[in-house]
């Protein structure tokens, strides 16, 4: 017993790592055994609230168990990854510890059907979220840590307001919203700002790129199957709800953020900036799927996209853990030749990235840009997805280049035998996942797929595009730096950054600056209120230092004037 308890103690990662895959394995085979469309509801009362019972309500159907164990079987891996990739790091058990908080607040999210049970788990993500980005303890990771929680500290107040506003329905599950009428609008657009700031959809993107100073195996979580996909996970929960204004207003934000994205994405040099400008525009054409009118295809690229953007950012965090903390493309150049086995996790998860045939993001994209050529959206919308394949592809093929041909050899790859097990691992059955997982998926997600019937000609437009794109990052991959106007306003997200952390909060600092020097530096040299200032001081001062004699006093005051009211 006590050997057994030794073990568990000294490798917990190993143990979180197991009971995730196994859980994992048997969520994702129990989703088989469900029909579609059919499910179980568990419901525990908690309290009575103005005539509303309030309590904890689990849903277990095929979209809740398939995700589960997606979410679980991704967090085994990195789980695994990380006790390779933080070996040596002197906090690595507090580090482990809030992976699984985290980890655990994104099931709340998912299997909670009402918005008071989602409220616990997506709040915990943002509060967990913050102590993961500034796990380094410096200045950078302070400010992401901040921009990162107060961004979606604004999902959070939004979904709270919903909340209130379906006290009066009596009921707070998404699957009865379609009943009620009374503000049923105004809580559709409260919930889809909540998804666009957890999604980073302008203009609350500069929060995501920003979120990086978190160690490699939080951002390949996070990534791939927490926090950002949180906000697509509940818009397809409230696919009842979809259409009119609000439909139109995600459709034109998803498309300006896959632009920004796709383009900002080709002047990056950052390694991990660039996978991470790549989810954005990923999450981008999932909510651009889902105002179209397609939960089912976005929640199938949403499965997809989470096995090889991890798989992407794992391979980062070996090329980052053997070059010494590089990240510059340009001082990585050409050190993965001497690994081969990394460059070809590399290379299969940038191409299934661009949705190259027949691997894992090929199944998923291809559908979704089918229904779009035959759904009537309009040449726009037909314009705006092929550029976004283009610029998909653009980046991905640019960053392989830059990882195998290049010439600035930063990468040692001098590793142990304890990263061969821990760290590549998890990167061997993410790849193999990521050849064969989509088209084992496009049966079971879809199981009685439309006919889509098109000419030859737009049949082949999406390989097209996304070959056309590769041999445009190939070419001109590397000329598309500098420090120019464009290469400036592109490369900075269109400035969004600077207008969620230094614009807006200038004007504050700059008066909170002057009035520390003029009240608390200069002597308070402000005349009359300065004198107002000092006596709120002393008197607060006095209250302190005579605590019981003014709560006394404060006592019989309030009963003199209930007693006068009387």
């Amino acid at each position: 017993m006590w050997a057994l308890l030794s073990f568990v103690v000294l490798n917990y990662c190993r143990v979180f790592s197991v009971i995730f895959f196994s859980v994992g394995v048997l969520f994702g085979a129990g989703s088989f055994y469900l029909a579609p469309g059919g499910g179980y509801y568990v419901n525990w009362g908690l309290f009575s609230l103005g005539g509303c019972e309030v309590g904890m309500t689990i849903v277990i159907d095929v979209m809740s168990l398939m995700f589960l164990s997606f979410i679980l079987f991704i967090s085994s891996g990195v789980m695994l990854y990380s006790e390779g990739y933080m070996l040596g790091d002197w906090d690595k058990d507090r580090f482990c510890f809030v992976v699984f908080l985290f980890v655990l607040s994104m099931v709340f999210v998912v299997v909670s059907p009402n918005l008071i049970s989602i409220m616990l788990g997506w709040d915990g993500l943002g509060l967990v979220s913050y102590w993961l980005v500034v796990y380094y303890q410096n200045y950078s990771s302070y400010v992401a840590g901040m921009l990162t929680v107060l961004s979606n500290r604004i999902g959070d107040v939004c979904l709270l307001v919903a909340i209130c506003l379906m006290l009066d329905w009596g009921c707070w599950e998404y699957e009865e919203l379609s009943v009620w009428g009374d503000y049923l609008g105004y809580v559709f657009i409260l919930c889809l700002l909540a998804a666009m700031t957890s999604g980073a959809q302008i203009p609350f993107s500069a929060w995501l790129p920003a979120a990086m100073a978190a160690p490699t195996p939080v951002s390949s979580l996070v990534h791939s199957s927490t926090l950002v996909t949180a906000g697509v996970y509940l818009l397809v929960r409230f696919q009842g709800m979809m259409g009119g204004l609000g439909s139109f207003t995600l459709m034109s934000l998803s498309c300006a953020t896959m632009l920004m994205a796709g383009i900002g994405a080709n002047f990056e040099y950052d390694l991990k900036s660039v996978v991470a400008l790549s989810t954005l525009s990923q999450v981008g054409f999932m909510l651009f799927t889902l105002s179209l009118g397609y939960p089912y295809l976005a929640f199938f690229h949403l499965l997809c996209h989470a096995v090889y953007k991890c798989l992407l950012f794992l391979c980062a965090g070996v090329i980052i853990h053997g070059s010494c903390g590089w990240q510059d493309l340009r001082m990585l150049g050409g050190g993965l030749s001497s690994v081969p086995y990394i460059g070809g996790c590399v290379g299969i998860a940038s191409l299934a990235l661009c949705g190259f045939p027949f691997l894992t993001g090929f199944y998923s994209k291809e559908p979704i840009l089918e229904h779009v050529l035959i759904g009537g959206f309009g040449g726009f919308v037909v314009l705006v997805l092929l550029i976004s394949f283009g610029l998909t592809a653009c980046y991905s093929i640019r960053l392989v280049y830059y990882l195998m041909a290049g010439s600035g050899g930063g990468y040692s790859g001098g590793e142990s035998d304890d990263w061969v097990l821990l760290m590549g691992g998890p990167i061997f059955y993410m790849s193999c996942f990521s050849v064969i997982l989509g088209g084992i998926l496009s049966w079971f997600v879809v199981p009685c797929p439309n006919l889509v019937i098109l000419p030859l000609i737009l049949k082949l437009s999406g390989v097209g595009v996304v070959t056309l794109g590769g041999l445009a990052g190939l070419l001109i991959g590397g000329l598309l730096g500098g420090s120019g106007l464009v290469s400036g306003f592109f490369g900075s997200m269109w400035y969004f950054p600077d207008l969620s952390g230094g614009w807006s909060s200038f004007i504050f600092l700059v008066f909170g600056g002057k009035l520390v020097q003029v009240v608390d530096v200069g002597g308070g040299n402000l005349g009359f209120w300065s004198s107002i200032i000092v006596f709120l001081g002393t008197f607060v001062q006095w209250a302190q230092d005579n605590m019981k004699k003014f709560y006394l006093f404060i006592f019989f005051l309030w009963v003199w004037f209930v007693y006068w009211g009387v």
